[in-house]
């Protein structure tokens, strides 16, 4: 299945999410640059280069389900309209 090739936004960053061998494949999600500083989106930036290695053509293709990343951000959003931050504790359960 090819990915649409849309321009994103300056500021912003596309990725692709989801699980080898899935039956959803994978889903394009364009998040914030400021996704890359927070420590949920860090730890799974370091699952990322684990299963998938520093070297990558393309979209940043993200191991984990679609319904974690979409808890994912929305815990970062959560965070954010609060204006303050605190980590927590989360897992992600596919990854």
């Amino acid at each position: 299945m090819q990915m649409e090739k849309m321009k994103v936004k300056k500021g912003w960053l596309a990725v692709r999410v989801g699980l080898e061998g899935d039956d959803g494949g994978f889903q394009r999600f364009v998040i914030p640059i400021s996704y890359l500083y927070h420590s949920l989106f860090k730890r799974l930036l370091e699952k990322t280069q684990e299963v998938y290695g520093y070297h990558t053509t393309g979209p940043l293709k993200l191991p984990c389900s679609v319904d974690d990343f979409l808890h994912l951000r929305w815990r970062i959003e959560q965070e954010a309209n609060l204006q303050h931050h605190h980590p927590g504790s989360f897992s992600f359960h596919s990854c």
